[in-house]
């Protein structure tokens, strides 16, 4: 069976926060990283070359493929910055009416900036999908 790519590394993330050429969205990435770790109350950490995780799980497919991953992170793509983590929790629906512009991928949320949504809401889903990643996985 395949390793899992994505591990936690040595790689410092205000390095790779500010090897990030266009300006805002350094600093949508910055901000991010910030609500992320209130939300967590938890050191970012990077995730291979390009993902700032936050704690991290061990999974366990039906399938027997398994795993550890970060709990909740981010990582800035072409064209919109990757949320990654979502778990589906009790009220979740509603929080993402309320979010503003964005997309749903199978576990991941895309922004384009950060401005097109409500941060306070983005800090409640990220709270409560690490809160229910917990309490299945840790």
């Amino acid at each position: 069976m395949a390793e899992n790519k994505t591990k936690p590394t040595q790689a410092s993330v205000a390095d790779y926060l500010s090897a990030i050429d266009d300006e805002a969205r350094r600093e949508d990435c910055k901000a991010l990283a910030k609500l992320m770790t209130r939300a967590t109350k938890l050191k970012p950490k990077m995730w291979g070359p390009s993902i700032v995780g936050f704690g991290s799980y061990h999974y366990k497919y039906e399938s027997g493929r398994e795993g550890d991953m970060c709990l909740v992170g981010f990582s800035l793509r072409k064209g919109d910055i990757s949320i990654y983590g979502m778990a589906d929790f009790r009220g979740q629906d509603k929080l993402f009416a309320k979010l503003g512009k964005h997309k749903m991928g199978k576990g991941c949320l895309y922004v384009r900036k950060l401005v097109d949504i409500d941060p306070k809401i983005l800090e409640q889903l990220v709270a409560g999908s690490v809160a229910e990643r917990k309490q299945r996985y840790v």
